[in-house]
């Protein structure tokens, strides 16, 4: 089957979807815009802000579509073939991911615009709360590992075309880490002159994002200027999560954010133009094998944590507790936004294995998932610019990526350090210190520890835990949906299938990296430990539930 035709099955299933299941959903949670959200009720100019449904989608869809749809699709396509991997995105986020971000923004919209821990505090009790932020933040340092190593590797090595064509002139590598290194120097430029200046956006924006592509294109003119090794670079990008997670938000968060917008519309867009006038073929594989051998070798059930957030995240139930839910001004604009807006991710992980669906396994054997969506990204940019462009519009596809990555960096450090601060009861500027050491210390002990290619465990456990973090988000929404009278099947069934999957590859791993000492070092003792807490924490909370569900069975129903 031809690129465009899977392109148009995919897109027209994602229409259907929205308009049939989607309502289904709106139905069942009983969306009501009688009711005050706390963005209309709080109204503080800062935090609760009622937002237009069609910019928050973009605000939304910018913090959730992360690195995390790119690199997963490329990583299992690569092993088990395309075919399962497109099954699993399409069913995956219709009935699973894009659920589950529907209901965490609605159950936060009525819980106050409260954390999903939080809610699981009010409905299981106080421990599960705790175990529940412990549960993420460990989650949260999964993946700043898994993303910080993968990036690293793609500022250290490029597509072998690139190279032999440019001699030793151009470093792709060092391309990418210098334009992402000079694209987040533009952010905090943009933020600075935000901030004295005032400018008009519309200015700001004229200005800014084109120089996006100035990033790109000098950064391939010091190409040779930022060579590093893959663990310096990832201890170089803990120090800018450190660093950013404690600055003021004007400062670089937001430019930065409103930024990555505009990247992720332009990678989008070139996404549609390389497969629907690419000419491209498919050279992978549809499928491979049922297990390729080793730790993560098994379709059932690596393929489902390995794809992670382009069927389903977790992280998402964080966002969409976090800054979206203070936002929504009518409960109808949930459904755009909290189940429209996964629709998109799961395009996005499309669009990621088209970039591994068009060259054979053979030309991107060994590289990093970045390097792979840059080439890809960089042939479509190509077909618009020219081919003799191609080494600008490769590094510009792999900042992409790295675009993503930072996105995502910097805000679950943020967030890892919220909840060490409300776990311990840290006040002040001390208190923010050290829980962002901690929470960027425990990544860079392990990146230290890592050698070539580790980036692969850690990224099966950061999806594992990843997705289970979604299974117990709807375990706890479930709870407040059966307690409030309303229908639960449509959260109850994903859950149930999430946290099968992931406790089934948590245990997987945890025995392999068992089994993998003494001689497996550092890392095996601690993914194995991480592996076994994240699977304790989720059975405490999984009985916790029980028990409150049979609570719930025996008595009325209170109202929502």
């Amino acid at each position: 089957m031809q690129l465009p035709l899977l392109a148009i099955a995919f897109l027209a299933l994602l229409a259907v979807a929205y308009r049939s299941y989607g309502r289904f959903v709106a139905r069942r949670l009983d969306l009501d815009d009688r009711r005050q959200t706390p963005a209309v009720t709080v109204n503080d100019g800062v935090d609760f802000v009622p937002t237009q449904p069609f910019y928050l989608f973009g605000q939304h869809f910018s913090a959730i579509a992360a690195a995390g749809p790119i690199a997963g699709p490329i990583l299992a396509s690569q092993t088990f073939g395309w075919l399962p991997c497109l099954l699993w995105i399409a069913l995956g986020v219709v009935f699973i991911g894009a659920v589950h971000d529907f209901s965490a923004l609605f159950a936060s919209v009525r819980h106050d615009a409260r954390s999903v821990a939080e809610i699981a505090r009010e409905h299981l009790g106080p421990r599960a709360g705790i175990a529940m932020m412990l549960f993420i933040w460990i989650a949260l340092i999964y993946v700043i590992v898994a993303f910080a190593d993968i990036t690293a590797a793609s500022f250290v090595v490029g597509t072998e075309e690139l190279q032999a064509a440019a001699g030793n002139t151009f470093h792709p590598g060092g391309a990418v880490a210098a334009a992402s290194i000079l694209y987040l120097l533009l952010a905090v430029v943009m933020g600075l002159v935000e901030r004295w200046a005032k400018p008009p956006l519309w200015l700001s924006t004229v200005i800014f994002v084109p120089a996006i592509l100035g990033a790109a294109w000098l950064g391939t003119q010091i190409s040779t200027t930022f060579l590093l090794s893959r663990n310096t670079w990832g201890l170089w990008i803990l120090v800018y999560c450190a660093v950013a997670s404690v600055v003021p938000v004007w400062a670089l968060l937001q430019p930065r954010g409103y930024l990555g917008g505009f990247v992720l519309y332009t990678a989008l867009a070139l996404g549609v133009v390389g497969i629907f006038f690419g000419g491209y073929q498919i050279q992978q594989p549809a499928f491979i094998t049922w297990n390729v051998g080793g730790m993560t070798g098994t379709l059932f059930p690596f393929l489902f944590v390995t794809i992670a957030c382009g069927a389903c995240s977790g992280f998402h139930g964080l966002v969409c507790s976090g800054t979206t839910s203070k936002q929504v001004a009518r409960e109808s604009h949930i459904h755009p936004v909290g189940y429209g807006a996964m629709l998109a991710e799961g395009f996005v992980a499309v669009i990621a294995l088209v970039t591994v669906m068009i060259v054979t396994p053979a030309e991107i054997k060994g590289l990093a998932p970045g390097t792979v969506y840059g080439a890809g990204i960089g042939k479509f940019l190509a077909l618009l610019i020219g081919r003799e462009h191609l080494a600008f519009a490769t590094t510009f596809g792999a900042m992409v990526f790295s675009t993503f990555v930072f996105d995502t960096l910097d805000v679950c450090t943020r967030l890892g350090r919220y909840l060490l601060q409300e776990l311990f009861g840290w006040k002040g500027r001390a208190g923010a210190v050290a829980a962002t050491v901690i929470t960027a210390g425990v990544p860079a002990l392990l990146l230290g520890s890592a050698t070539e290619g580790m980036w692969v465990k850690f990224w099966t456990l950061f999806g594992a835990s990843n997705q289970l973090l979604a299974a117990l988000t709807l375990l706890a929404v479930t709870i407040w949906l059966k307690a409030s009278g309303r229908k639960t099947l449509f959260t109850l069934l994903p859950m149930l299938f999430v946290l099968t999957i992931t406790l089934w590859a948590l245990g997987k791993l945890a025995w392999a990296n068992a089994a993998a000492l003494p001689g497996g070092g550092v890392i095996a003792l601690v993914n194995a430990l991480a592996a076994g807490l994240l699977i304790l924490l989720a059975l405490y909370l999984a009985l916790q539930a029980l028990g409150k569900g049979r609570e719930l069975a025996r008595r009325p129903p209170a109202p929502a």
